[in-house]
């Protein structure tokens, strides 16, 4: 599985891993994949600490990190206090009263103002806490690649990630998006389609990505969405695309940051379970269904926050859903691919059924295509 986009960046296999969590980033590279570390929500010493880290455990072997560069989607940019004030009382008072509904402990109103500060100070995507991520990030000779996600990617941040030999990656939704990244200057472009877990657009894999690979126009395309079998691999491929981007998959490994009660969560539920709703960020996103999701989207809630405002608002569901080990009441980003999801597993055993499932796809297909 030899692409442009392997041969550019030196990996042996055209698989990307999103990962929030640096263990997983580090077994997808070390077994010869592309792991791209989730940091838009990191301060930027605990990126600088993450990279470090990841250093040390791939050896030499190169990665990725996925940032929200600046510039691309703070209009109406606030420090993380005002933001914070910027939380009607009544919003809090409809998660506080859902949550004492089920019967969840609370907080004291110490713990409680104490982590919302905390947490607004990591939540609140200001352009200087980008720029300062982006600044750690290229100052580091072993990331290979930058991503970001939101909005279209700026001039000097291609040149300054260029001057360092740092390829860029954008992801997009729509063919339309594609067009300005590429204008834009971008070495790879990632086509998500609504599939996927987390921020989402509304056009399906399959129709998105030749879609994107047309308007790419030469720009090599990484295939996101729905991706989690082998046959999906080879159906990118197919497609034109260069390799696959993969995030939810990743999330029933050992390696992976969710708890085993989270974890089990996912493995019971089906592909319908992953809906679209705005109630983690105040965006457009796919994830669990659960209780929380289910009182976000009754007639009498109130409609979702604004960014980052929602995502500040959430921590404090997360903390007391946390502290009483009830995710009833809490949620996580993930995509339809929940439904393959059926048990715990190890990034090392998927990668090989991934590439077993590949080889199967393609012994079909030369089969089916085989003219006597």
């Amino acid at each position: 599985m030899k692409t442009d986009v392997t041969d550019s960046l030196g990996i042996e296999l055209p698989l990307f891993a999103f990962s929030h969590c640096r263990d997983v980033v580090a077994a997808v590279t070390k077994a010869g994949g592309m792991g791209v570390l989730g940091a838009a929500w990191m301060t930027p010493e605990e990126l600088d600490m993450s990279i470090e880290w990841l250093e040390r455990e791939v050896d030499g072997k190169p990665f990725g990190v996925d940032l929200v560069f600046p510039g691309t989607a703070m209009d109406d940019e606030k420090t993380p206090e005002e933001y914070l004030a910027s939380i009607p009382d009544r919003y809090l008072a409809f998660v506080k009263d859902m949550l004492d509904d089920g019967g969840l402990n609370d907080l004291t109103p110490e713990d409680r103002d104490a982590y919302m500060v905390e947490n607004a100070r990591k939540m609140a995507m200001t352009n200087k806490k980008s720029r300062d991520q982006l600044e750690v990030t290229l100052a580091r000779s072993s990331v290979s690649l930058v991503v970001g996600a939101l909005g279209v990617t700026p001039d000097w941040v291609v040149k300054a990630a260029h001057a360092r030999s740092v390829q860029v990656g954008a992801l997009v939704g729509t063919a339309r998006h594609a067009v300005k990244q590429r204008e834009a200057g971008v070495d790879l472009i990632v086509a998500q389609g609504t599939e996927a877990g987390g921020s989402v657009g509304t056009v399906a894999s399959m129709v998105l990505w030749p879609q994107v690979v047309e308007a790419a126009a030469g720009v090599p395309v990484l295939a996101a969405g729905g991706v989690s079998r082998g046959s999906h691999i080879l159906a990118a491929l197919s497609l034109g695309c260069q390799g696959v981007w993969t995030g939810s998959l990743w999330l029933g490994t050992a390696e992976s940051e969710l708890s085993l009660e989270m974890r089990e969560k996912l493995f019971a539920a089906e592909s319908e379970d992953a809906l679209l709703a705005r109630v983690m960020t105040g965006k457009p996103g796919r994830m669990l269904r659960t209780k929380y999701i289910d009182a976000w989207q009754a007639p009498t809630a109130p409609a979702p926050l604004s960014w980052p405002m929602q995502s500040i608002l959430n921590g404090y569901s997360y903390k007391r859903a946390e502290h009483a080990r009830d995710l009833d009441y809490w949620t996580y980003a993930v995509g339809q691919v929940v439904g393959d999801m059926k048990g715990h597993t190890t990034v090392k055993s998927e990668i090989t059924r991934l590439l077993n499932e590949y080889v199967d796809a393609l012994d079909h297909l030369q089969k089916v295509t085989d003219v006597d």
